[in-house]
């Protein structure tokens, strides 16, 4: 294969912003990518010593040309990095898996403008607010325009001439109250015009303004006693401010901002835009991005806000984000906030977007629940720090009553599920009195020596249910059988749900919320249930035992010969003499009914 030279390539590209175009052998485009610096970020993808992913590697083992465009300033690579990827989807970039046609609210360029809903954007001169990514939202607005604002519907050819000659009559929508009859002149240009700027403040976020001037024109109706006109205005007033009170969420003093925040997963990420203008919110929308280089967060925002901002035609200077990004545009400023309105509004958009993410995570899992599976293992491996997907997880808990009758119980997760036949228990064996790091620490061995004499295979991923005292306990065991390397061990304290590594002074604190979390509490609570269920049967069979000692010849393994042959001390009590000699003696078969039926043995004359 034709090896690519390219420090060569590297001295015909400048030091300056741009987009940058790799392509291979095929002489097919497979990456476009954008920077401030177009040398040093070409650059940088064939430096030894930077540090770079699989997937990325395979990108540039397969570069044979590198083309350039350049540009002014960032922002501009930015918008032309964006149009390339939408044009030619290279293979490696980013995937948008956003690719609907979004509705607009058009106001006709046209005598006696119409405003309607459409999916086709044409170059007339009309003017187009949108798009909307909430169909039912632009209905709600539609609908508060024709109940507030009675305008033509028909597509008549309103020009003055047309009208002057009488070309028209006023149809239904007129005698229904819906259009104030402009074909007939019953309504002036002006007056029809004045409701389209109303229309459009509205469109545009600037519903108070229009609130203020209505309230100007009500009382000037009522100092003049004109009552009907008093009362339309006070209705249209009501429509405008029930509209402004749903959807007005932050300060009016926020004018014209932009708001974005992002969730990752391992192969997508998801971003959420929120438009504001003057304290409502004009436009929402949370996009997904399929991830083919294993891209920064930073890097997908950026890809976003581009395609967010070229979208809805946003020119806004202010954009609120959740991290900083290295941007330099002087007619951009980003915004990190801390405190306040824009603080509340940055919560707001991250609420949206773990909505939307929790959402098709769902609808991807139920379609194949392997990917959930997947999903999981890999966040514990990332967020318990293993270096190997945890499939096989296996959790130790110890249960006894006052030092009596101790268990160690251990349950298995296989694939994020519990396998059940591969629960056991040990009825410990070396451990005399309440100790229960000696009891872990014959428990793991036992366990890990056997699996190592049957060659069963070591789990990835072993919890210890308690603190450092326990977990050192295990690991003693651990390196006894020199396995401490081949495996991860954490213990869980239950009072802070702290995770401990073995040697390590401080806690790992998971998010409560963290679904790693939830897996290790719901493996605590099963060993914690399976031990205590081993734990009560070894009590009661321990008690009962102790009662059939009381009886005159019965010993301690006589007694637990009875217990395991009838397996109960009422089927004991039931069994007759011949019954019971299939244990023992007659002698002792004639003591144990003497105990448990005194008046028969009377009657009988037993002794």
């Amino acid at each position: 294969m034709e090896k690519f030279d390219y420090r060569e390539a590297l001295k015909n590209i400048p030091h300056k912003p741009g987009v940058y175009q790799y392509w291979d052998s095929e002489k097919e485009l497979i990456y476009i990518g954008k920077a401030k610096d177009l040398r040093n970020r070409v650059g940088s993808y064939f430096n030894k010593d930077t540090q770079i992913n699989a997937k990325t590697r395979v990108l540039v083992s397969k570069i044979r040309a590198i083309t350039f465009t350049i540009v002014d300033t960032e922002v501009d690579a930015w918008l032309l990095e964006n149009s390339m990827i939408k044009k030619h989807q290279p293979r490696y970039n980013v995937m948008l898996k956003d690719d609907k046609t979004y509705p607009w609210i058009i106001i006709k360029n046209e005598n006696y403008p119409r405003i309607y809903w459409t999916r086709r954007l044409v170059k007339d001169g009309s003017k187009y607010l949108g798009p909307y990514a909430s169909v039912s939202m632009m209905h709600t607005i539609l609908g508060l325009i024709k109940e507030t604002y009675p305008l033509r519907t028909c597509n008549l050819q309103l020009t003055r001439p047309n009208i002057e000659k009488g070309k028209f009559k006023v149809c239904l929508e007129y005698q229904l109250g819906n259009c104030k009859g402009p074909c007939q002149d019953y309504q002036s240009e002006a007056d029809y015009d004045n409701s389209i700027k109303e229309i459009t403040d509205i469109l545009s976020g600037k519903i108070g303004a229009v609130v203020r001037n209505l309230k100007g024109d009500l009382e000037k109706a009522v100092s003049d006693l004109n009552f009907e006109q008093a009362h339309r205005l006070k209705r249209k007033q009501d429509l405008l401010e029930n509209y402004q009170s749903k959807s007005t969420v932050v300060n009016s003093s926020i004018t014209d901002v932009d708001v974005f925040s992002i969730a990752s997963e391992e192969k997508y990420a998801f971003v959420n835009f929120l438009k504001v203008m003057n304290g409502t919110i004009t436009q929402t929308q949370t996009i997904e991005l399929k991830k083919r280089l294993d891209e920064t967060d930073e890097e997908l925002l950026t890809i976003a806000i581009t395609e967010f901002r070229t979208r809805y035609n946003s020119h806004s200077k202010e954009v609120i984000v959740p991290f900083d990004i290295d941007v330099e545009d002087a007619s951009i400023k980003f915004t990190v906030p801390k405190l306040g309105e824009k603080r509340k509004l940055l919560d707001l958009s991250q609420k949206n977007v773990m909505f939307f993410k929790k959402e098709k995570i769902d609808q991807y899992e139920k379609l194949n629940p392997d990917v959930r599976t997947e999903r999981l293992l890999t966040l514990m491996m990332k967020d318990l720090r293993m270096n190997q997907l945890p499939k096989h997880i296996e959790c130790f808990d110890n249960s006894n009553f006052q030092g009596k009758y101790p268990v160690s119980a251990i349950v298995v997760f296989r694939d994020g599920k519990p396998s059940k036949k591969d629960y056991r228990f040990f009825n410990v064996k070396t451990v005399v009195g309440p100790d229960d790091f000696a009891t872990m620490e014959e428990a793991v061995f036992r366990r890990y020596r056997r699996v190592l004499d049957e060659d069963t295979g070591l789990p990835q991923l072993i919890i210890i249910d308690g603190g450092k005292g326990q977990l050192s306990s295990a690991m003693k065991s651990l390196k006894l059988l020199g396995i401490e390397k081949q495996v991860t061990i954490i213990g869980i304290a239950k009072r802070l749900e702290e995770l401990y590594y073995p040697g390590d002074q401080y806690p790992l604190y998971l998010d409560k919320r963290s679904e790693t979390l939830k897996i290790i509490q719901q493996l605590r609570d099963e060993a914690h249930r399976f031990g205590i269920t081993a734990h009560r049967k070894k009590r009661d069979k321990g008690t009962l035992a102790t009662e059939l000692e009381l009886i005159d010849g019965i010993g301690k393994t006589t007694a637990e010969k009875l217990l395991k042959y009838f397996k109960s001390v009422k089927k004991i009590r039931e069994a007759s003499e011949t019954d019971l000699q299939e244990v023992v003696n007659l002698k002792q078969a004639k003591s144990i009914t003497q105990y448990f039926n005194p008046a028969v043995s009377e009657v009988t004359g037993l002794q």
